[in-house]
């Protein structure tokens, strides 16, 4: 099958830091090409892949300080993909909304996966005018906001299985927060945990401009307030393994309807179980008493540290092996490609 993946101009293909959209698209890519796939990556011009790089930018848009507004960027390369489209059996985006109008024509044999929250009120209008398009959810909480639209299927993420070791006996184990330093993702709550355990916590996470006030003004103090708070920042993915794996539970204390939630699969694949707040997909991505625990309060965390800490971290490594693989992606976005009614007519035609 000849596939177009589509990814956001922000970060490389796959991001040198924090970045879940391209990262998956990077694991979907290049299992694609594994499998033997005819596969065309559109992304920034410093993406490393196994596919055929069409790059639409230098740089990383983030990463280039001469970048001032990012969407003339992005519609140059949705332009790219247009004129192109024609060589495709199916074009997988992956970057939000902008290309909604440009694909009308070929919409059949599109498919675009929805990586952010849906409950912002400026969305339904937008999606009540494209009822049409093919569109993929990456957890079944994510659509609840939704007006009707051509939902083809919900797909999980997944991970290469080899990505992230297991690790049976964490060294020095610690609590951790993996992330964003935003107020929805709740790093206050983190840190209250940590101290009413008495247990120390590491805090591996960027800090976004839009969230630098809630950073100096909330986050900040706390963190230097208490000595068993460490702040190590934003970590790439060869520092995930060390950081996930010693690690006795991942903190997942959010407060918005967080789509999926990378963070708590990565920790799963190291065998490292998550106490997650029961928000958005968190109840669909942690299997309850088997791979992490999940709570409704400051509370019920608290009082539920120790049982997400005696958690059997062999079982949390099989549950991410039996759900959450690259494999099992890849297998679950074929069935979508392949009952898109205009893909199979096309890649007939070929």
């Amino acid at each position: 099958m000849k596939i177009a993946q589509i990814a956001p101009l922000a970060e490389r293909v796959p991001p040198k830091l924090y970045g879940g959209t391209e990262r998956i698209v990077s694991y979907l890519t290049e299992e694609f090409v594994r499998d033997g796939h005819d596969v065309t990556l559109f992304a920034s011009g410093d993406s490393m892949t196994s596919a055929k790089l069409v790059a639409c930018s230098d740089v990383a848009l983030r990463l280039n300080p001469a970048v001032q507004d990012p969407i003339p960027h992005q519609v140059l390369m949705l332009e790219e993909v247009r004129q192109r489209a024609h060589e495709f059996d199916v074009l997988h985006f992956h970057v939000d909304v902008l290309h909604f109008p440009i694909i009308r024509d070929f919409a059949a044999r599109t498919v675009t996966t929805l990586h952010g929250r849906l409950d912002l009120a400026d969305l339904q209008p937008f999606y009540r005018a494209f009822p049409d398009i093919p569109l993929v959810s990456i957890s079944d909480s994510q659509r609840q906001p939704m007006p009707p639209v051509n939902w083809r299927g919900t797909v999980y993420h997944g991970l290469p299985i080899s990505l992230l070791p297991f690790t049976e006996k964490p060294q020095n184990p610690y609590l951790a927060f993996l992330g964003r330093i935003s107020p929805e993702k709740r790093p206050d709550r983190a840190i209250e945990i940590a101290l009413r355990t008495g247990l120390p916590l590491k805090i591996a996470a960027k800090v976004d401009k839009i969230d630098e006030t809630y950073w100096l003004n909330v986050i900040k103090p706390l963190i230097m307030s208490n000595q068993n708070v460490e702040f190590i920042g934003e970590i790439a993915e060869h520092e995930k393994p060390d950081f996930l794996g010693n690690a006795s539970a991942l903190l997942f204390p959010i407060d918005w309807p967080e789509p999926f939630g990378l963070a708590m699969i990565e920790a799963m694949a190291c065998g490292t179980p998550t106490l997650a707040f029961r928000c958005g997909s968190a109840p669909e991505v942690v299997d309850d008493g088997i791979s992490g625990i999940l709570v409704d309060s400051m509370s019920q965390a608290v009082a539920s540290i120790g049982e997400v800490i005696g958690l059997d971290r062999r079982k949390v490594r099989a549950t991410f092996e039996q759900r959450f693989t690259v494999q099992r992606m890849a297998m679950d976005y074929l069935d979508i490609y392949r009952s898109l009614p205009d893909s199979n007519a096309h890649w007939a035609a070929e």
